[in-house]
């Protein structure tokens, strides 16, 4: 229950003293939602292209920029009152294409450098992070309303852009590879459990 409290308050103060001033700022700049997000997809691609070629710091600058923006367009699309399904699904999929892209980046850099460790890393941290989206969203369509775990999409692009800064790369994709299937696992369960206490129709 702490956890969640303390999650729940960072989260209130983080859209408070950031997400809404610059949504409010882009407001004033006449800029929409969609193009914050596809701006946020263009900044991942160029994290991606300066990983791949080993320039990791600018790398992990552009990917935090991205991640920053991501959690920006869902706070300008409520303010300016443009919030919509169809919005939230462009988001959802620009989401996992940015991520997919920074982790081939990432792959790319290791098989360049012959680094066969890095890039299993990889595979196992893309498919754990796909599975964290994918067991959430089909859980929630099957009645279990409440998602859970801690290597969520925002946890994963602090890790990844802190270890490209910091130049430990490999060791942010072992704790994105370790976390993501947990995090996917602990999803299915919590859903699994759920799902298994509600009445037949």
């Amino acid at each position: 229950m702490a956890l969640t409290i303390d999650r729940t308050k960072l989260r209130q103060a983080t859209a408070r003293f950031f997400e809404q001033p610059i949504a409010r700022t882009l407001m004033r700049l006449k800029i929409g939602p969609n193009a914050v997000t596809l701006f946020g997809l263009v900044l991942a691609s160029v994290a991606a292209y300066l990983i791949a070629i080993d320039e990791l710091v600018w790398g992990g600058v552009a990917l935090a920029i991205s991640g920053a923006l991501d959690s920006v367009d869902g706070a300008l699309a409520r303010m300016s009152g443009t919030a919509s399904p169809a919005g939230a699904l462009m988001d959802s999929v620009i989401d996992r294409v940015s991520e997919g892209v920074v982790l081939l980046g990432v792959l790319i850099l290791a098989l360049d450098t012959d680094d066969t460790t890095l890039a299993t890393l990889v595979y196992i941290a893309f498919a754990g992070s796909m599975l964290v989206s994918y067991v959430v969203a089909r859980a929630q369509t099957l009645g279990s309303p409440r998602s859970v775990g801690i290597m969520t999409r925002p946890e994963r692009v602090i890790v990844l852009a802190v270890g490209l800064m910091a130049g430990y790369l490999t060791i942010a994709i072992w704790i994105i590879a370790i976390l993501a299937p947990l995090t996917a696992l602990h999803r299915f369960l919590h859903g699994w459990n759920h799902l298994r206490k509600e009445p037949k129709a």
